[in-house]
């Protein structure tokens, strides 16, 4: 069968290409022609559009890059009557994806969405659209389930993929370089998360930067997103005592202290990894402001979303100081009881995602619905 598949940010380019592995398996003919990153394409989907030409961060942004969505939108639209294909599979990237479903609707093309947008936090008129658009929806937070429920909309619970994701073990050259062996120095690391957009990188790394020098006897080390070039990175560190690595996230974090974790899946990733952290945001002024006036949740880390309490701090716009950093750092290093409590938190909160095989589960019914209506 031919699958159009559209992620539109490195996390979403992880997870389809799970999924595209474990569709290959039960699909023995299958095609893919997709939007997303390098791991979509190493699994042998024909990369249309790279991610990093599609991640536009807060309402601002969009607006100043709204030529070249409507551009994107476009080309997109053109691109998937041309290619015909028996399934478009969405992954999140719900600003474009919505809208690319309403698009395949309307031409009678079938439409999956593997994890859900965001529509419990705001926008929850768009559970109408979804209902209308979207031939099966398959979700992997837990509430996600009873939430559409609630919209008479049933879903497919089919587990978190991180858990699929995250590695058993590392190779040989990644325990050197993080042993201090041909690699890091043997001081005791704090991982540092900035995220993988640049406009959010450039203002939360320059705020973990500045309390670097409290910390002499640890080391910090950044994980780089794949989009963003080594240079931006140098040019925002500058001389600060940090090192820059690629592709290793995990690895660095299987060797952590502690991890300074800007919002998003990572904040998920560092949890299930046992590695205590804090959650760090900050955006554009106008952005920030718009988006606190209609987002309604009571956190924005998923940690604290899935388990419905406050588990690890959140420090967000103004309250992201070097100050309020550090203090936090120093409680999550140093403070036992406050370390523990967390960890064990983090044991509860992988139980309730469930076991691995969310990719696996997803290709199981999305190659069964799709069989059953051919």
């Amino acid at each position: 069968m031919k699958y159009y598949i559209i992620a539109g940010e490195a996390s979403g380019d992880l997870h389809a290409s799970n999924l595209m592995k474990e569709l290959r398996l039960r699909d023995q003919e299958a095609s893919f022609r997709c939007w997303g990153g390098d791991l979509m394409q190493e699994q042998g989907g024909f990369l249309v559009k790279h991610y990093r030409d599609l991640a536009f961060m807060g309402f601002l942004e969009v607006l100043l890059n709204l030529k070249t969505i409507l551009r994107n939108l476009k080309f997109c639209k053109n691109d998937i009557l041309e290619y015909q294909p028996d399934v478009l599979i969405l992954v999140d990237y719900p600003g474009f994806n919505l809208r690319i479903a309403e698009f395949a609707h309307e031409k009678n093309i079938r439409v999956f969405y593997y994890i859900s947008p965001q529509v419990w936090a705001w926008k929850k008129s768009r559970v109408h659209k979804i209902k209308r658009d979207v031939d099966r929806m398959f979700v992997i937070l837990p509430f996600e389930k009873d939430f559409y429920r609630s919209y008479d909309y049933p879903v497919d619970f089919v587990g978190h993929p991180l858990l699929d994701a995250l590695p058993e073990d590392l190779d040989e050259e990644d325990r050197k370089i993080f042993t201090g062996r041909n690699g890091l120095e043997e001081k005791p690391i704090i991982a540092l998360l900035p995220g993988s957009r640049r406009q959010e990188v450039s203002a939360i790394l320059r705020v973990m930067l500045k309390i670097i020098s409290d910390f002499p006897d640890h080391q910090f080390v950044i994980a780089a997103a794949p989009s963003l070039p080594k240079e931006f990175y140098e040019k925002i560190t500058g001389s600060s005592r940090v090192k820059i690595v690629y592709r290793q996230m995990h690895s660095l974090l299987r060797f952590s202290d502690a991890a300074l974790v800007t919002s998003g899946t990572a904040t998920l990733e560092t949890a299930l990894m046992n590695v205590p952290e804090v959650v760090c945001y900050k955006g554009n002024v106008f952005s920030y402001s718009i988006a606190r006036s209609i987002v309604k949740i009571k956190y924005i880390s998923l940690v604290n979303l899935i388990m419905d309490k406050m588990v690890v701090k959140e420090l967000i716009q103004y309250n992201l100081t070097p100050d309020n950093l550090r203090e936090e750092l120093i409680s999550l290093i140093y403070d036992n009881t406050y370390r523990t409590r967390m960890l064990r938190n983090f044991k509860l909160l992988r139980e309730k995602l469930g076991g691995k095989g969310a990719s696996a589960n997803a290709a199981e019914k999305m190659v069964e619905c799709l069989k059953v209506n051919k």
